[in-house]
Protein backbone atom coordinates (compact mmCIF):
# COMPACT_ATOMS: atom_id res chain seq x y z
CA UNK A 1 0.00 0.00 0.00
CA UNK A 2 1.08 3.64 -0.54
CA UNK A 3 0.46 5.69 2.87
CA UNK A 4 -1.23 8.83 1.99
CA UNK A 5 -2.72 11.78 3.24
CA UNK A 6 -5.46 14.77 2.32
CA UNK A 7 -4.04 17.96 1.82
CA UNK A 8 -6.42 21.11 0.87
CA UNK A 9 -3.95 22.86 -0.79
CA UNK A 10 -1.92 26.69 -0.16
CA UNK A 11 -4.77 27.48 2.36
CA UNK A 12 -4.40 23.89 4.47
CA UNK A 13 -2.71 24.79 7.82
CA UNK A 14 -1.03 21.22 7.39
CA UNK A 15 1.47 21.77 5.12
CA UNK A 16 3.33 19.57 2.90
CA UNK A 17 6.43 19.79 4.57
CA UNK A 18 4.58 18.84 7.87
CA UNK A 19 2.88 15.97 5.97
CA UNK A 20 6.28 14.51 4.26
CA UNK A 21 7.68 14.48 8.37
CA UNK A 22 5.08 11.07 8.85
CA UNK A 23 6.97 8.22 9.33
CA UNK A 24 6.20 6.48 6.40
CA UNK A 25 4.34 8.65 4.40
CA UNK A 26 4.69 9.05 0.53
CA UNK A 27 1.74 10.20 -0.89
CA UNK A 28 -0.36 12.92 -1.34
CA UNK A 29 -4.41 13.13 -2.28
CA UNK A 30 -5.89 16.00 -3.30
CA UNK A 31 -7.76 17.75 -5.59
CA UNK A 32 -8.20 21.59 -7.78
CA UNK A 33 -10.83 23.79 -5.15
CA UNK A 34 -11.47 26.72 -6.95
CA UNK A 35 -13.22 25.26 -10.11
CA UNK A 36 -16.73 25.21 -10.86
CA UNK A 37 -18.17 21.32 -10.18
CA UNK A 38 -19.02 20.63 -14.09
CA UNK A 39 -15.91 22.68 -15.60
CA UNK A 40 -12.95 21.10 -17.11
CA UNK A 41 -9.91 21.38 -15.21
CA UNK A 42 -7.28 22.91 -17.01
CA UNK A 43 -4.00 20.69 -17.64
CA UNK A 44 -1.94 23.41 -16.58
CA UNK A 45 -3.48 24.07 -13.16
CA UNK A 46 -2.95 20.03 -12.54
CA UNK A 47 0.64 20.20 -13.83
CA UNK A 48 1.46 22.85 -11.27
CA UNK A 49 -0.41 21.08 -8.83
CA UNK A 50 1.28 17.84 -9.20
CA UNK A 51 4.87 19.88 -9.43
CA UNK A 52 4.64 21.38 -5.98
CA UNK A 53 3.56 18.31 -4.78
CA UNK A 54 6.69 16.19 -5.96
CA UNK A 55 9.06 19.82 -4.89
CA UNK A 56 7.78 18.56 -1.29
CA UNK A 57 9.05 15.30 -2.08
CA UNK A 58 5.75 13.31 -2.26
CA UNK A 59 3.59 12.08 -5.45
CA UNK A 60 0.22 12.76 -5.26
CA UNK A 61 -1.55 9.07 -5.71
CA UNK A 62 -5.02 10.26 -5.54
CA UNK A 63 -7.46 12.75 -6.67
CA UNK A 64 -10.11 13.50 -3.92
CA UNK A 65 -12.63 14.12 -5.92
CA UNK A 66 -13.56 15.52 -9.14
CA UNK A 67 -16.95 16.74 -8.03
CA UNK A 68 -20.20 14.91 -10.05
CA UNK A 69 -22.72 18.01 -10.87
CA UNK A 70 -26.48 17.65 -9.25
CA UNK A 71 -27.28 17.66 -13.35
CA UNK A 72 -25.97 14.57 -13.71
CA UNK A 73 -27.29 13.14 -10.49
CA UNK A 74 -30.47 14.03 -11.32
CA UNK A 75 -30.23 13.06 -15.22
CA UNK A 76 -31.23 16.41 -16.52
CA UNK A 77 -29.29 18.93 -19.11
CA UNK A 78 -26.67 20.05 -19.09
CA UNK A 79 -25.60 16.64 -18.07
CA UNK A 80 -24.06 15.40 -21.22
CA UNK A 81 -21.93 19.35 -21.53
CA UNK A 82 -20.44 18.54 -18.13
CA UNK A 83 -20.12 14.84 -18.79
CA UNK A 84 -17.80 15.88 -21.66
CA UNK A 85 -16.23 18.58 -19.58
CA UNK A 86 -15.30 15.31 -16.82
CA UNK A 87 -14.19 13.79 -19.62
CA UNK A 88 -11.58 16.45 -20.52
CA UNK A 89 -11.03 17.03 -17.16
CA UNK A 90 -9.65 12.63 -16.83
CA UNK A 91 -7.61 13.36 -20.16
CA UNK A 92 -5.89 16.31 -18.11
CA UNK A 93 -4.97 14.02 -14.87
CA UNK A 94 -3.83 11.33 -17.12
CA UNK A 95 -1.66 13.69 -18.99
CA UNK A 96 -0.30 14.45 -15.54
CA UNK A 97 0.53 10.94 -14.80
CA UNK A 98 -2.29 10.89 -12.09
CA UNK A 99 -4.10 7.00 -11.81
CA UNK A 100 -6.46 7.02 -9.22
CA UNK A 101 -9.32 9.50 -9.25
CA UNK A 102 -12.65 9.58 -6.47
CA UNK A 103 -15.68 10.84 -6.74
CA UNK A 104 -19.48 10.49 -5.06
CA UNK A 105 -23.07 10.35 -6.37
CA UNK A 106 -24.73 11.59 -2.70
CA UNK A 107 -27.62 14.22 -3.81
CA UNK A 108 -27.10 17.45 -2.65
CA UNK A 109 -24.82 16.97 0.54
CA UNK A 110 -21.68 15.64 1.03
CA UNK A 111 -20.69 13.72 4.20
CA UNK A 112 -23.18 15.29 7.15
CA UNK A 113 -22.52 15.15 10.71
CA UNK A 114 -24.21 16.80 13.55
CA UNK A 115 -21.61 18.45 15.53
CA UNK A 116 -18.33 19.16 14.29
CA UNK A 117 -16.32 19.93 17.85
CA UNK A 118 -18.30 17.10 20.47
CA UNK A 119 -15.87 16.73 23.55
CA UNK A 120 -14.98 12.96 24.09
CA UNK A 121 -14.28 11.80 27.58
CA UNK A 122 -10.66 12.22 27.03
CA UNK A 123 -10.82 15.81 25.95
CA UNK A 124 -10.38 15.82 22.39
CA UNK A 125 -12.70 16.80 19.79
CA UNK A 126 -14.69 15.13 17.20
CA UNK A 127 -17.29 14.68 14.53
CA UNK A 128 -20.38 13.43 15.77
CA UNK A 129 -23.48 11.98 13.94
CA UNK A 130 -26.86 11.75 16.28
CA UNK A 131 -29.61 10.78 14.82
CA UNK A 132 -32.45 12.63 16.45
CA UNK A 133 -30.29 15.85 16.07
CA UNK A 134 -30.03 15.33 12.54
CA UNK A 135 -34.07 14.85 12.00
CA UNK A 136 -34.48 18.08 13.45
CA UNK A 137 -32.24 20.12 10.96
CA UNK A 138 -34.36 22.29 8.77
CA UNK A 139 -31.65 22.47 5.21
CA UNK A 140 -33.99 25.30 4.10
CA UNK A 141 -33.25 27.29 7.04
CA UNK A 142 -29.81 28.59 5.57
CA UNK A 143 -27.96 27.98 8.87
CA UNK A 144 -26.53 24.53 7.89
CA UNK A 145 -22.94 25.15 6.55
CA UNK A 146 -20.75 22.02 7.22
CA UNK A 147 -17.92 20.86 5.52
CA UNK A 148 -17.77 19.01 2.37
CA UNK A 149 -21.21 20.97 1.46
CA UNK A 150 -21.21 22.66 -1.70
CA UNK A 151 -22.38 26.22 -0.08
CA UNK A 152 -22.60 28.42 -3.47
CA UNK A 153 -26.34 27.30 -3.34
CA UNK A 154 -28.76 30.18 -2.94
CA UNK A 155 -31.19 29.67 -0.28
CA UNK A 156 -33.83 29.17 -3.17
CA UNK A 157 -31.76 27.15 -5.34
CA UNK A 158 -31.38 24.72 -2.90
CA UNK A 159 -35.14 24.66 -2.50
CA UNK A 160 -35.48 24.11 -5.88
CA UNK A 161 -32.71 20.90 -5.92
CA UNK A 162 -34.65 19.21 -2.76
CA UNK A 163 -38.18 20.10 -5.03
CA UNK A 164 -36.72 18.36 -7.72
CA UNK A 165 -35.12 15.38 -5.84
CA UNK A 166 -38.58 14.82 -4.40
CA UNK A 167 -38.99 13.56 -8.09
CA UNK A 168 -36.39 11.19 -8.23
CA UNK A 169 -35.97 7.78 -6.02
CA UNK A 170 -33.28 5.16 -5.60
CA UNK A 171 -33.76 3.59 -9.03
CA UNK A 172 -33.80 7.06 -10.93
CA UNK A 173 -30.73 7.33 -9.43
CA UNK A 174 -28.89 4.48 -10.30
CA UNK A 175 -29.74 4.99 -13.43
CA UNK A 176 -28.57 8.42 -13.95
CA UNK A 177 -25.20 6.87 -12.35
CA UNK A 178 -25.39 3.59 -14.64
CA UNK A 179 -25.66 7.07 -17.66
CA UNK A 180 -22.64 8.26 -16.29
CA UNK A 181 -20.22 5.27 -15.77
CA UNK A 182 -21.54 3.86 -19.19
CA UNK A 183 -19.36 7.73 -20.49
CA UNK A 184 -17.31 8.01 -17.88
CA UNK A 185 -15.38 4.26 -17.71
CA UNK A 186 -14.38 4.01 -21.81
CA UNK A 187 -12.19 6.80 -21.45
CA UNK A 188 -10.42 5.94 -17.95
CA UNK A 189 -10.25 2.86 -19.72
CA UNK A 190 -8.50 4.81 -22.36
CA UNK A 191 -6.35 6.99 -19.92
CA UNK A 192 -5.39 4.04 -17.69
CA UNK A 193 -7.72 5.40 -14.64
CA UNK A 194 -9.25 4.02 -11.93
CA UNK A 195 -11.97 5.33 -11.05
CA UNK A 196 -13.04 5.45 -7.64
CA UNK A 197 -16.30 5.71 -5.92
CA UNK A 198 -16.82 6.99 -2.25
CA UNK A 199 -19.60 5.41 -0.39
CA UNK A 200 -22.39 7.49 1.24
CA UNK A 201 -21.72 8.95 4.34
CA UNK A 202 -23.84 7.93 6.51
CA UNK A 203 -25.14 5.16 4.14
CA UNK A 204 -28.81 5.80 4.59
CA UNK A 205 -31.14 8.71 3.51
CA UNK A 206 -30.92 12.20 4.97
CA UNK A 207 -33.49 15.00 4.50
CA UNK A 208 -35.50 12.45 2.52
CA UNK A 209 -32.85 12.09 -0.57
CA UNK A 210 -32.14 8.98 -2.24
CA UNK A 211 -28.69 7.32 -1.37
CA UNK A 212 -27.76 4.16 -3.55
CA UNK A 213 -24.20 3.37 -1.84
CA UNK A 214 -24.88 1.80 1.13
CA UNK A 215 -23.41 -1.12 1.50
CA UNK A 216 -22.18 -4.81 0.12
CA UNK A 217 -25.03 -5.64 -2.34
CA UNK A 218 -25.18 -2.05 -3.98
CA UNK A 219 -21.40 -1.89 -4.18
CA UNK A 220 -21.57 -5.99 -5.73
CA UNK A 221 -24.50 -3.43 -8.30
CA UNK A 222 -22.45 -0.38 -9.05
CA UNK A 223 -19.40 -2.54 -10.17
CA UNK A 224 -21.52 -4.38 -12.38
CA UNK A 225 -23.10 -1.92 -13.91
CA UNK A 226 -20.21 -1.18 -16.12
CA UNK A 227 -17.90 -4.44 -15.45
CA UNK A 228 -14.43 -2.91 -15.75
CA UNK A 229 -11.22 -2.76 -13.49
CA UNK A 230 -11.34 0.89 -14.50
CA UNK A 231 -15.23 0.99 -12.67
CA UNK A 232 -14.08 0.70 -8.14
CA UNK A 233 -13.99 1.69 -5.26
CA UNK A 234 -12.91 4.28 -2.79
CA UNK A 235 -13.85 1.90 0.13
CA UNK A 236 -14.26 4.05 3.37
CA UNK A 237 -14.38 2.37 6.51
CA UNK A 238 -15.43 4.94 8.70
CA UNK A 239 -18.25 5.46 5.97
CA UNK A 240 -19.74 2.14 5.79
CA UNK A 241 -18.86 1.10 8.83
CA UNK A 242 -21.26 3.16 10.76
CA UNK A 243 -23.90 0.45 10.03
CA UNK A 244 -23.29 -2.80 11.61
CA UNK A 245 -24.47 -4.79 8.51
CA UNK A 246 -21.19 -3.90 6.92
CA UNK A 247 -18.40 -6.44 7.16
CA UNK A 248 -15.34 -3.91 6.26
CA UNK A 249 -13.24 -7.00 6.22
CA UNK A 250 -15.29 -9.22 4.43
CA UNK A 251 -16.12 -6.34 1.92
CA UNK A 252 -12.50 -6.04 1.54
CA UNK A 253 -12.02 -9.68 0.25
CA UNK A 254 -14.89 -9.87 -1.76
CA UNK A 255 -13.86 -6.62 -3.49
CA UNK A 256 -10.28 -6.56 -3.38
CA UNK A 257 -9.46 -6.58 -7.09
CA UNK A 258 -11.86 -3.52 -7.77
CA UNK A 259 -10.41 -0.99 -4.43
CA UNK A 260 -8.09 1.54 -6.23
CA UNK A 261 -8.30 3.49 -2.78
CA UNK A 262 -8.73 3.32 0.83
CA UNK A 263 -9.93 5.55 3.54
CA UNK A 264 -9.22 3.95 6.75
CA UNK A 265 -10.60 4.72 10.22
CA UNK A 266 -12.31 3.81 13.68
CA UNK A 267 -16.02 4.89 14.54
CA UNK A 268 -18.04 4.46 17.26
CA UNK A 269 -21.74 3.04 16.95
CA UNK A 270 -23.70 4.87 19.84
CA UNK A 271 -27.25 3.94 18.51
CA UNK A 272 -29.35 3.61 15.78
CA UNK A 273 -28.40 5.55 13.16
CA UNK A 274 -25.93 7.29 15.76
CA UNK A 275 -21.75 7.70 16.12
CA UNK A 276 -18.38 9.32 16.64
CA UNK A 277 -15.85 9.37 15.17
CA UNK A 278 -12.72 8.41 17.56
CA UNK A 279 -9.17 7.84 17.61
CA UNK A 280 -8.35 4.98 14.96
CA UNK A 281 -7.25 2.67 17.40
CA UNK A 282 -9.56 -0.40 17.26
CA UNK A 283 -10.33 -0.25 20.84
CA UNK A 284 -11.30 3.22 20.67
CA UNK A 285 -14.27 2.54 17.99
CA UNK A 286 -16.46 -0.15 16.52
CA UNK A 287 -14.26 -1.45 14.36
CA UNK A 288 -11.58 -3.44 14.43
CA UNK A 289 -8.79 -2.29 12.31
CA UNK A 290 -5.96 -5.01 12.73
CA UNK A 291 -8.75 -7.03 10.82
CA UNK A 292 -9.42 -4.23 8.13
CA UNK A 293 -5.90 -3.94 7.33
CA UNK A 294 -5.25 -7.75 7.42
CA UNK A 295 -7.88 -7.93 4.58
CA UNK A 296 -6.16 -5.57 2.61
CA UNK A 297 -3.03 -7.30 2.89
CA UNK A 298 -4.38 -10.64 2.17
CA UNK A 299 -5.84 -9.30 -1.46
CA UNK A 300 -2.72 -7.57 -1.91
CA UNK A 301 -3.90 -4.08 -1.69
CA UNK A 302 -1.12 -1.57 -3.65
CA UNK A 303 -2.86 1.18 -3.81
CA UNK A 304 -3.10 4.73 -2.17
CA UNK A 305 -4.73 4.11 1.70
CA UNK A 306 -5.12 7.20 4.26
CA UNK A 307 -5.72 7.65 7.38
CA UNK A 308 -8.97 9.22 7.38
CA UNK A 309 -11.20 11.85 9.56
CA UNK A 310 -9.21 12.75 12.98
CA UNK A 311 -10.27 14.01 15.81
CA UNK A 312 -9.03 17.46 17.40
CA UNK A 313 -6.05 17.05 19.70
CA UNK A 314 -3.85 18.90 21.63
CA UNK A 315 -5.46 22.17 21.43
CA UNK A 316 -5.21 22.14 17.36
CA UNK A 317 -7.68 24.21 15.15
CA UNK A 318 -8.31 23.62 11.97
CA UNK A 319 -10.74 22.02 9.48
CA UNK A 320 -12.99 20.10 11.29
CA UNK A 321 -11.62 15.87 10.69
CA UNK A 322 -8.73 17.28 9.11
CA UNK A 323 -5.94 18.26 11.97
CA UNK A 324 -2.21 17.28 11.60
CA UNK A 325 -1.70 14.90 15.14
CA UNK A 326 -4.59 12.87 15.21
CA UNK A 327 -4.18 11.83 11.12
CA UNK A 328 -0.30 11.29 11.71
CA UNK A 329 -1.35 9.09 14.91
CA UNK A 330 -3.45 7.26 12.48
CA UNK A 331 -1.24 6.98 10.11
CA UNK A 332 1.77 5.84 11.73
CA UNK A 333 -0.42 3.34 13.85
CA UNK A 334 -1.55 1.99 10.09
CA UNK A 335 1.79 1.66 8.91
CA UNK A 336 2.43 -0.24 12.26
CA UNK A 337 -0.04 -2.66 11.77
CA UNK A 338 1.01 -3.01 8.30
CA UNK A 339 4.31 -3.97 8.91
CA UNK A 340 3.37 -6.02 11.79
CA UNK A 341 1.00 -7.81 9.60
CA UNK A 342 3.64 -8.21 6.66
CA UNK A 343 6.65 -9.69 8.65
CA UNK A 344 3.66 -12.45 10.34
CA UNK A 345 2.85 -13.44 6.97
CA UNK A 346 6.02 -14.80 5.65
Amino acid sequence: MKLSFRWYGDDDPVTLEKIRQIPGMVGIVTAIYDIPAGEAWPYKKIKELNDKVEAAGLEITAIESVPVPEAIKMGVEPRDRYIENYKETLRNLAKAGIEVVTYNFMPVFDWTRSELDHKLDDGSEALIYKKEEVDKMDPLSGELDLPGWDTSYTKDELNDLMTAYQEIDEEDLWDNLEYFLKEIIPVAEEENIKMAIHPDDPPWSIFGLPRVVVGKENLRRLLNLVDSPANGLDLCSGSLGVNPDNDIPDIIREFGDRIHFAHVRNVKITGEESFEESAHLSEKGSLDIYEIMKAYHDVGFEGPLRPDHGRMIWGETGKPGYGLYDRALGATYLNGLWEAIKKSSK
